[in-house]
């Protein structure tokens, strides 16, 4: 009797045995499963605060998930982060090339230790741009947050950004105005999703040269999106305590008042395409003439006529004047004084792309000069004003 009671008591423990192991086993596949590039778990960071209320934003209630890199990962694509893989440096962190085990490239972003502020931009680039997918946006992999380590994993882009080319004495003869053209049209379809075709209504606030990148065809892809903010549907305007941003390219409202709107990204569309069409800096342009900035300067020579006397002399005659010209008057436009005469981004994208008449664009916001004060703050100026402002979070790369 007890023998034939054994055999289905041996066969139960041996079933609940075989269950339990199954399990087990099922829980350490769990945690080790991911390919080379990535876990298979989500990069949960609390969002920040919007313009009106401490929520999500996507409105969901749920933060952002992104997929998870193992850190071990990252030290072997980047060869532990080796000097030879720097891809470029700023005040939050520095981005590395990397080569994951599977042939991928990719590039890393590493915040730096020791910054506060760019723990904050952390957590805003993954609440925004995980949920941002157009041709003209640069593309986030996933992020990295194991202890004080903090990372975002982007696709490489081979050429490196636009300031690389278009300010460079040898590379920007490799951009002929077919080329330059594409770009500034790439620059504007992109911020024109930001602003009204995606999920989000979003401002970049930080719109340059060198947060533009270009892909292995040159095509423009907007990045760095650690200062851009969220509007909701009805909002025009929002207020800042913290003025942040790049010299040269913040329009001078903001820069004063901490006010911002999208007229703020226009007005920065618009120095950079002046700046894609002279090849020179706005931020830093020297000239003998009364302007002490390249605006001032186009300014100057379009009410004299002599607008196209300020085209880079290396696209020599090949391209033609009357849409370069065309250019510059949108340019202008977008750099009008007043943020309620600057175009939106739709009416941008439309006149590059049609013959319509343009309006004459009035007078531009004039750039602040810049100064350093015994304390290490930076002392701007208006060149047409007495008011003084003194920032000291401006350019965190």
């Amino acid at each position: 009797m007890l023998a034939i009671l054994g055999v289905p008591v041996a066969v139960m423990v041996l079933f609940v045995v075989s269950i339990v192991y199954w399990l087990v086993m099922k829980k350490k596949r769990g945690k080790r499963q991911s390919t080379d590039s990535y876990e298979s778990s989500a990069c949960r960071v609390p969002s920040l605060e919007d313009s009106t209320s401490r929520r999500n934003h996507d409105g969901t209630g749920r933060d952002s998930n992104l997929p998870v890199f193992d850190l071990k990962n990252i030290i072997a694509a980047t060869n532990n982060f080796s000097v030879a893989n720097l891809l470029g440096k700023g005040g939050f962190g520095s981005v590395y090339k990397g080569l994951l085990k599977n042939g991928m490239e990719i590039a890393v972003k590493k915040l730096s230790k020791n910054s506060r502020q760019g723990i904050e931009q952390f957590k805003n680039e993954v609440v925004l741009i995980a949920k941002l997918h157009h041709r003209n946006l640069v593309r986030i992999l996933g992020c990295c947050a194991q202890g004080e380590e903090k990372m975002l994993i982007y696709e490489y882009l081979p050429n490196n950004s636009l300031d690389s080319y278009i300010f460079d004495e040898t590379k920007r003869s490799w951009l002929d105005w077919g080329k330059r053209i594409e770009i500034i049209y790439g620059i504007a379809r992109g911020i024109l999703y930001l602003h009204q075709d995606s999920r989000l209504r979003i401002i970049h606030r930080d719109l340059k040269a060198s947060n533009v990148l270009l892909d292995i065809a040159l095509n423009p892809k907007i990045s760095d999106f650690g200062m851009a903010r969220i509007f909701s549907g009805d909002q025009i305007e929002a207020n800042t305590n913290c003025v942040v941003g790049t010299l040269g390219y913040m329009s001078p409202k903001y820069a004063i008042q901490g006010l911002f709107s999208i007229k703020f990204d226009v007005f920065s569309f618009g120095v950079l395409l002046l700046e894609i069409i002279t090849s020179k800096r706005n931020t830093n342009y020297n000239h003998n003439g009364p302007s002490s900035n390249l605006i001032g300067h186009i300014w100057d020579q379009w009410k004299e006529g002599k607008a196209m006397e300020i085209v880079d002399p290396l696209l020599g005659e090949t391209y033609p004047a009357n849409e370069v010209l065309r250019c510059i008057q949108i340019g202008l436009l977008c750099v009008q004084d007043h943020a309620t005469n600057r175009p939106a981004m739709s009416a941008v994208v439309f006149m590059l792309s049609s013959d319509t008449p343009l309006p004459s664009p009035k007078q531009p916001a004039f750039i602040f000069k810049s100064t350093c004060n015994t304390k290490g703050q930076t002392t701007i100026e208006g060149a047409n004003s007495i008011n003084e402002i003194t920032i000291t979070k401006i350019d965190g790369r």
